[in-house]
């Protein structure tokens, strides 16, 4: 690919992407309706405050949950090229799991993943 063309593929890129942001700021339909600044949950009207501050470990749980749910989606196809790719697929994997076993490591030392 020549610096021509990549040049002119983010240009195309961010040109359809300042299309997208123009069209869709003057597309949605827009309501004064005071209901519509309301909190609303699963139909039961609010009581009290609605703003709350949650504990973090709520957040850290779920973004360990998805690193290690991206992990799976990268051990299938290794899994199948293992055989083709010999003893570098399998040194690159171990090291893939050496670094997710110390991210782990780290969660667990951190107390991320304890439900308090």
């Amino acid at each position: 690919m020549s610096a021509e063309s990549l040049i002119l593929f983010f240009i195309v890129g961010a040109f359809l992407v300042g299309i997208a942001l123009l069209f869709s700021s003057f597309i949605p339909p827009t309501s004064t309706n005071p209901q519509k600044a309301e909190a609303y949950e699963c139909g039961i009207p609010t009581e009290g405050i609605t703003w709350l501050q949650f504990n973090v470990g709520y957040y850290l749980f779920a973004i360990i949950f998805l690193v290690f749910d991206v992990e799976t989606v990268f051990i299938f196809p290794w899994a199948v090229m293992m055989k083709s790719m010999g003893m570098t697929a399998f040194i690159e994997i171990v090291i893939f799991f050496f670094v997710l076993g110390v991210g782990l490591l780290y969660a667990w030392k951190k107390g991320a993943l304890k439900w308090e």
